[in-house]
């Protein structure tokens, strides 16, 4: 089960609905060994796309190296999808590579007018532990 701070939760939406038509992406840091989601960062999506993302791998070294200084350890990945359901796609799946984390994925497919405006449509938070391979959808607790 991945619990969420409220602020947290609304700083994930606002940057997927902002990043949208692009695939937003960032972590969520914590203490290590914790599994308390603590510290977001917005990351650039070095791959500008509506169907993909890629973290910068300089900014991403960065802040591994943040992090280890810190003790921390990233929590949770996020990223959104911007016209398909919040299920981590083949590709997500592959580069998954933190058998620890919560994948988070929050769908801006019902967002978005088909001018491209906000509409204030609900968005779709869905949380995920991807162990080799293998897929596991959890419960999402949100706490104030």
């Amino acid at each position: 089960m991945l619990n969420i701070d409220r602020a947290t939760y609304d700083g994930i939406v606002a940057h997927a609905k902002r990043d949208h038509p692009d695939e937003a992406c960032g972590i969520v840091a914590g203490p290590e060994g914790s599994d308390r989601p603590e510290r977001l960062v917005e990351m650039v999506n070095a791959a500008g796309s509506p169907t993909f993302y890629e973290f910068d791998s300089t900014e991403l070294l960065e802040l591994y190296k943040e992090m280890w200084d810190r003790d921390e350890e990233p929590v949770v990945i996020y990223h959104s999808h911007t016209a398909t359901e919040a299920y981590p796609s083949r590709t997500d799946i592959g580069l998954a590579s933190e058998p620890n984390a919560h994948y988070v994925l929050v769908s801006t497919r019902d967002c978005f007018d088909e001018a491209g405006g906000n509409n204030d449509g609900p968005v779709e938070f869905r949380s995920y532990r991807i162990v080799d391979g293998e897929v596991t959808e959890e419960e999402v607790t949100i706490v104030d």
